[in-house]
């Protein structure tokens, strides 16, 4: 008899459930998109692997936009749980001290890559942790949280508990450490209790997951059985956690706290009827197993509809090898973005890795990218067109160059996050307008007919900025200022070609970037020993600032524009002098610099020399060298 109560008892939970979610999801309009990543674990800096989820939620976030559509984006950091409380003791801070730090970097990480989320959700913030107290006693009063024990083998680096069958010769296949093998009283979340349900919804595309390889695989993974997993901890042993609303000696432990983040993100802003369920969530594959099965779990235990789909990505090695720190292969993606740009970061990321597989990736592989294909066919395209409309101007015709442009295909290609697939029909239309302008050769067609294929490129370029304006806003925006002004003028080269910067010459340079002066860069530090010999191959010269631009995302550079007199003419700098000096400070102002040191690329801009300066060791005061009135642009200093 008890059994067949307990079967009912199932069936009416799955009835109540279904129809919840009938009722949940027509309150969602269609001109609506939420979008999300995982929320990053704040135990370390910023990773490629968090940068490159959180670049295609973004781009995903406005292309949408761009559509008409009301956009959400949620991204933001995982402050609990155990591996945080063991650094943070190790490094005598409190916990909540520690992640502050760590989520900064987060914070600058996705500023400089010009990340346009809508909230950034943190964990710690108590109206998170309020409304995950609220769901675990809804789930503790439905009985479908217990008190029991727990007992399996634990991944520290994982957090995750893993079956005999997860490992390899022993040891966590992705640490490579041998897993604790633990029991303690615990509180358990009843997950065996959706196995069948989840199937269904997985199988029917409800829930659904891409790539189709990760969704037959988490079928398999289901229909080898799924347990009870523990969702708390004893407070003598973790104690940085949410407190269980129902057990104040037990903190909730890693999946209910992270999850739930996607929900409170929207009900912390007031969002949650507007846009639940979410469009799409977005991951690496090492997190889908939990993805597709407590937390769809938990919010058929909570009467909530399902996010509509799950986007996995691969993992990435440098240079064909494993990215790691012992290599000294890791790619810092605020080091990348201060060293080439966002947009360059952004394109090369959307346009290397195909969505959904492993992928390789290298400094060399951007540079290249950013050469042959922003710099030589659309930054060609721009100045070419530009500079010919300059000469002869437009005129109005109906635009038949735009008819090759696949938009359709495109547009499908982006419903999918094909990222790479879409950019390259993007500069197959590209290619097709710099042979355009080959073949009609505008500057030689009769006054009028040269102005009309002239409009065709033009109203083209604009279409081909709209759609990359996803994927490399800053440029994008700048492409579009440029072509719907009164008058198109040629302009500055939008992208100026790239120098890579190899292994051997990062290993020369490796002293002088662990100096505290480093960080003042474009000024000379003289800190070291020089030799006679090396201080005599220095070619010093008394230059003029003849011009001071800000540089686009650089909290302290500018880019000056220098008169080194008759013999060198000018020169671009990039110094670090923003905290010291205005721009009308330094406007004409003679100053020292190094003209014979190699061209170096700073924030997108490459920089011809070197200035001195005088400074204290706090660096809070610089003065720039002055040569004296009486010396003139060109000047030798010896």
């Amino acid at each position: 008899m008890a059994k067949k109560n307990k079967s009912n008892s199932k069936k009416k939970l799955k009835k109540k459930t279904k129809k919840k979610l009938k009722k949940n999801s027509k309150n969602k309009s269609k001109n609506t998109f939420y979008v999300t990543t995982p929320i990053y674990y704040t135990n370390a800096a910023p990773h490629l692997g968090g940068a490159y989820t959180t670049m295609l939620a973004d781009i995903l976030a406005r292309w949408n936009r761009n559509k008409g559509k009301d956009v959400f984006f949620l991204t933001g950091t995982d402050e609990h749980g155990k591996k945080v409380q063991e650094i943070a003791e190790k490094k005598g801070l409190a916990p909540k001290k520690f992640v502050d730090e760590i989520v900064k970097e987060w914070k600058k990480c996705f500023k400089m890559l010009n990340i346009s989320h809508d909230y950034f959700i943190r964990t710690t913030n108590p109206k998170h942790e309020k409304q995950v107290k609220k769901m675990l006693q809804k789930l503790y009063d439905k009985k479908l949280i217990y008190k029991g024990s727990y007992e399996s083998y634990y991944c520290v680096g994982c957090e995750q508990y893993l079956t005999e069958k997860d490992l390899v010769d022993g040891k966590c296949p992705l640490h490579n450490k041998k897993p604790e093998l633990k029991k303690e009283e615990a509180y358990m979340f009843k997950l065996s209790k959706f196995q069948d349900q989840l199937l269904k919804i997985i199988k029917s595309g409800e829930y659904n997951i891409v790539p189709e390889k990760r969704r037959k695989e988490i079928i398999g993974f289901i229909e080898s059985g799924l347990q009870d997993i523990s969702i708390s901890r004893l407070k003598e042993n973790v104690y940085w956690g949410i407190p269980l609303p129902f057990d104040k000696d037990h903190c909730t432990w890693v999946w209910p706290d992270a999850f739930w983040n996607y929900v409170s993100g929207l009900k912390i802003n007031n969002k949650f009827d507007k846009f639940w369920p979410a469009d799409v969530q977005l991951m690496a594959k090492d997190i889908l197993r939990v993805h597709a099965t407590i937390w769809p779990a938990l919010l058929l235990a909570s009467d909530l509809p399902l996010p509509k789909n799950l986007g996995i990505h691969g993992f990435f090695t440098v240079d064909k090898r494993k990215m790691s720190k012992s290599l000294g292969n890791v790619l810092d993606p605020i080091e990348l973005t201060e060293k080439y740009g966002a947009d360059a970061v952004r394109y090369y990321m959307a346009r290397n890795i195909p969505f959904g597989d492993d992928g390789d990736v290298s400094e060399q592989g951007l540079v290249d990218r950013y050469n042959n294909e922003l710099a030589n066919k659309l930054g060609n395209l721009i100045s070419r067109v530009a500079g010919l409309i300059e000469k002869k101007g437009t005129k109005k015709t109906s635009n038949n160059l735009i008819k090759k442009l696949k938009l359709k295909k495109i547009e499908k290609l982006m419903q999918d996050y094909d990222t790479d697939k879409a950019l390259s029909e993007i500069f197959s239309f590209i290619d097709v307008c710099n042979e355009y302008i080959q073949d009609k050769k505008p500057w030689g067609a009769k006054k009028d007919e040269g102005k009309k294929i002239l409009f065709e490129l033009k109203e083209s370029i604009l279409k081909i900025a709209e759609l990359l304006q996803a994927f490399i806003p800053e440029s994008a925006e700048k492409i579009t200022k440029q072509f719907s002004a009164k008058k198109i003028k040629k302009g500055k080269i939008l992208f100026e070609k790239m120098d890579f910067e190899s292994a051997d010459d990062k290993e020369k340079t490796k002293d002088i970037k662990t100096k505290k002066s480093f960080k003042m860069q474009g000024i000379v530090n003289m800190a070291d020993t020089v030799s006679f010999n090396d201080w005599g191959k220095l070619d010093l010269r008394v230059a003029q600032i003849k011009d001071v631009e800000d540089i686009e995302g650089a909290d302290k550079l500018y880019k000056l524009r220098v008169d080194v007199g008759p013999e060198i003419g000018e020169r671009t700098l990039c110094a670090g002098l923003k905290k010291y000096y205005s721009k009308k400070q330094l406007k004409d102002k003679k100053i020292v610099m190094i003209v014979n040191l190699e061209p170096k690329k700073l924030r997108g801009v490459k920089s011809q020399g070197m200035l001195l300066a005088a400074s204290n060791d706090s660096h809070s005061k610089v003065i720039l060298l002055n040569p004296g009135k009486e010396s003139e642009p060109g000047m030798k200093i010896s």
